[in-house]
């Protein structure tokens, strides 16, 4: 493997050629706000002192007990902490800056501090509080895989810091706290996250800590988990400490440190962070519309790049739980001993298909690949490509195959520096029994809630599962219609290697969406194990048969065939003026159901006919443009941005679950006016054209993966109220269809639209 497309993993330098030549001021990460959402935020959500796919995620925590409504809380009061992981199913190494002037050991117990955020300062990379109780000015910022904290203390009083050992911690209980002091300026330590219903073997963080000022005292108390670590009486001095994390061993925890972060320059780790985030946001440049459409730009492409977490060290040791007993795996090296690749916990792609497997391979394709090889390692290591494992574990979230399109755009976009014969061979075991997609969601000693078999044998998943309850998310006319489409895109990559075989197979299967289509009503409907269609039957309720949507939502699931799907529905004129009454139904709630995921069920929303706040209808404003209607694909895309996607207030951003950069990435797409239907994954895959809300975009191609330098996107006349595209050309010829092939866009070149008030 060619070194430089692994550059990311071990200092996150990116090549110069990806960034601007004379920077815009402000500069794209200026224009990031790390407060979007932050009122709806879950433990894994919120953002500040971190690096892209950071080990560390550096922040605050108001609120501790759950992985929902937890960690930073943008209308919470109180401080309970700065923790170093914010991650899928992961937490740990959670410390509290505290002074004091009685006995140390009576804030044990109690040691929140009231803030507010007139006393805050939150960037990309940055994160600064006051803590009221304790007079403490408080400043994080972090590297890949350590934080950097530095204090000042008022004069005169005590200052110590809290380390938070054992108790709840967001998503899981920290258990086998334990920290002791190995030098005048030194603690190492480590707490173990308890299992959960999600991720079911624990995992241990291990930890090293340094202080720029020696140690005076250790405080604890028997019936609590937590330490105060003393450093005498304040002088007004700052005091800074650095904590390195490893999930493999303290040696690797001190490796990290002395690799990463040798130093003591707060403010040079700071602008470091500051211009990585600067160089991957630089790779795309916008121009025109107001400067709050370009903050909200930017923060969704920031989100884009959050959340999914390294959980390799700097030498390429990893934690593996796929097997029987914890082991410590060890990535492959280069010629100078570098890993090849980081290695990755990660939510679901479920949903990816839509979002960040299109932005990342079009933008970042250098860290697409990275995934790939993550997840072909986790294949040999525990015999499954997964959905989206935490801390080394299979944690079967959500269902289906859903890294199947993921794998398959990255090969038809020519991105193939991983071992595609292993691939392919991880990916086909996940379309049959025994694989992915027999496992619903979180069912780990089982293989029964994804019910293939009978998807294979009858032509569609039952609902209810005839087998039994396994998992979560046994919705079979759901399931159905997911399989069918990743058995598409398996097709497509058969066909690519020449699998005449599997191609036949998996083309067939394809065609199973037919089997859940209920021509009398018109709408996807459940079947349960002797074929009949489920009566009574709504298909604007929610969670019935159908994987958190409704039957009116998931009926346009059909990326693969959408002219198949309009037959069905009496043709393309027919399905069109169906999917616009759904669209002008949706529009009086905004096209979401409601401002967050936790209310979506509630009985005012969960009968919406499309929800952009969930990834089963990401998709449905593109469909216009298989249906002979682009002009309806450009008013609603547009629509929908405005109402779901625009704001820039800690209390809206994305109106349901971003998992990770899901939304972000959706968001950044739409914007750019750009979709993949099937997230690219036929020969020369298609970038469909929406609607763009930017007079101009500039994507700075990877000299390493692509021929062109820019691909660029003029909209001319364009304004809010100019959804329409009036003609468009690629250097200089006109196009025709719906958007542009893959390879031409590749090779560079402007795309120029004429916009306007009609069709």
């Amino acid at each position: 493997m060619r070194s430089s497309t692994f550059r990311i993993a071990f200092l996150f330098c990116l090549l110069p050629l990806l960034s601007f030549q004379g920077k815009p001021d402000p500069q794209p990460v200026d224009l990031v706000y790390p407060m979007l959402d932050a009122a709806n935020s879950r433990w894994l959500y919120f953002s500040s002192a971190t690096r892209p796919f950071g080990m560390v995620n550096l922040s605050p925590d108001h609120e501790i007990d759950g992985a929902w409504n937890s960690g930073y809380r943008y209308d919470a009061d109180t401080i309970k902490g700065f923790s170093h992981i914010h991650a899928w199913q992961l937490s740990g190494v959670s410390v509290m800056p505290v002074s004091y002037t009685d006995a140390p050991e009576k804030l044990i117990g109690d040691y929140y501090s009231a803030y507010s955020h007139e006393k805050e300062t939150v960037k990309a990379g940055y994160h600064k509080v006051f803590l009221d109780r304790y007079g403490i000015e408080a400043e994080l910022t972090a590297s890949h895989r350590v934080g950097m904290h530095r204090y000042r203390y008022p004069k005169g009083n005590q200052a110590g810091i809290l380390f938070h050992l054992g108790g709840n911690l967001g998503p899981s209980a920290m258990v086998d706290g334990q920290l002791k002091q190995t030098g005048k300026r030194k603690l190492e330590g480590q707490v173990t996250n308890s299992p959960t219903s999600r991720r079911p073997k624990p995992i241990t963080v291990h930890f090293q800590v340094e202080f720029d000022q020696d140690i005076e005292s250790l405080t604890s108390h028997d019936s609590m988990p937590h330490i105060i670590v003393g450093f005498g009486e304040s002088q007004g001095k700052l005091l800074q400490m650095k904590v390195s994390l490893s999930y493999t061993h303290p040696d690797n925890a001190t490796e990290n440190m002395m690799t990463e972060l040798p130093h003591w320059d707060f403010d040079r780790v700071a602008a470091d962070t500051r211009e990585v985030w600067n160089d991957l946001l630089s790779r795309i440049e916008i121009e025109g519309n107001t400067e709050t459409q370009q903050k909200r730009f930017y923060t969704d492409l920031w989100k884009a790049l959050q959340g999914r977490r390294t959980i390799s060290d700097v030498n390429g040791a990893y934690p593996d739980h796929t097997g029987d007993t914890f082991r410590i795996g060890q990535l492959p090296l280069n010629d100078e001993g570098k890993p090849l690749f980081r290695h990755f916990n990660s939510d679901s792609f479920w949903g990816a298909q839509w979002t960040i497997a299109v932005l990342w391979a079009l933008v970042y394709p250098d860290i697409a690949e990275e995934f790939a090889n993550s997840f072909i390692q986790y294949y040999k290591d525990g015999g499954l490509i997964p959905r989206g494992p935490s801390g080394g574990n299979y944690t079967y979230v959500m269902t289906g195959a859903s890294s199947t399109p993921f794998f398959v755009g990255l090969y038809q976009k020519g991105i193939r520096n991983f071992d595609m014969a292993t691939a392919y061979e991880g990916l086909k075991k996940n379309h049959l029994p025994g694989g992915m997609m027999s496992k619903s969601g979180y069912e780990h000693q089982t293989a029964n809630g994804g019910n293939v078999e009978d998807y294979i044998s009858k032509g569609y998943v039952p609902y209810p599962n005839p087998k039994g309850r396994f998992g979560g998310h046994e919705q079979g006319a759901g399931q159905t219609l997911e399989y069918s489409f990743q058995d598409w895109t398996l097709a497509q990559l058969s066909r690519a290697l020449g699998k005449q075989a599997d191609e036949a197979l998996f083309l067939s299967r394809s065609a199973h969406y037919k089997n859940v289509y209920d021509a009398q009503s018109g709408w996807m409907r459940p079947k349960d194990e002797n074929g009949r269609w489920m009566d009574p039957y709504d298909p604007y309720d929610y969670g019935k048969g159908f994987v958190e949507a409704n039957g009116a939502q998931f009926t346009w699931f059909v990326p693969h065939d959408l002219p198949g799907l309009a037959d069905l529905m009496g043709g393309k004129e027919k399905a069109a003026a169906k999917l616009n009454r759904q669209f002008e139904e949706a529009e009086k709630l905004g096209f979401t159901s409601g401002t967050s995921h936790a209310v979506e069920t509630h009985p005012e929303y969960r009968r919406i006919p499309v929800n952009y706040g969930n990834q089963p209808s990401m998709q449905m404003a593109y469909v216009f443009n298989y249906l002979g209607r682009p002009d309806l694909t450009q008013y609603w895309s547009r629509k929908v941005l405005d109402k779901a996607f625009s704001a820039l207030t800690p209390h809206l951003g994305y109106n349901g679950d971003e998992d990770q950069g899901l939304m972000g990435s959706l968001a950044v797409l739409m914007k750019l006016g750009i979709f993949q239907m099937n997230a690219g994954t036929e020969e020369n895959p298609l970038y469909e054209l929406g609607s763009p809300i930017f007079d101009k975009a500039v994507i700075r191609l990877h000299p390493d993966y692509y021929t062109g330098e820019t691909f660029t996107i003029q909209a001319a006349n364009n304004r809010p109220d100019h959804f329409y595209i009036k003609s468009k050309a690629f250097n200089g010829a006109e196009v025709k269809g719906i958007g542009i092939r893959h390879e031409a866009l590749v090779n560079g070149g402007i795309l120029q639209l004429e916009m306007g008030t009609e069709p």
